[in-house]
């Protein structure tokens, strides 16, 4: 007697079940998961801009705050010009923005118009 393969076998259901969910996660978590990796300084406004004297030709040192925290603008990301422009404008006329810095790493990453 042929049975079909669905219709007896309850425990292929449940591991189908299962990783359908979680493919399901992988696939919803998988967009974010860069922005998770960010602390976020909201309405903040840089302090002070200066090339990083260690490495000048890599790093700008960016200070955020009244307790001017240092951070750093990586010269070689892609996205350097739109985020020093950003962190310039912030600098010369107290414009304030969500800056996401890159954890274990000091490196900003994002500079966001505040919503």
């Amino acid at each position: 007697m042929q049975e079909h393969f669905f219709n007896g076998n309850t425990s292929f259901m449940k591991i189908w079940n299962f990783i359908l969910m979680l493919i399901f996660m992988m696939t919803s978590c998988s967009n974010g998961s860069s922005a998770q990796n960010l602390t976020w300084y909201n309405n903040a406004t840089i302090s002070n801009i200066a090339d990083d004297p260690d490495k000048p030709e890599e790093f700008v040192r960016i200070s955020i705050g009244i307790s001017q925290q240092v951070f750093y603008l990586s010269k070689k990301s892609p996205e350097y010009k739109a985020l020093m422009q950003k962190t310039t404008e912030s600098f010369k006329n107290g414009k304030a923005y969500n800056i996401g810095i890159e954890n274990n790493t000091n490196i900003i990453r994002q500079v966001n118009d505040i919503k």
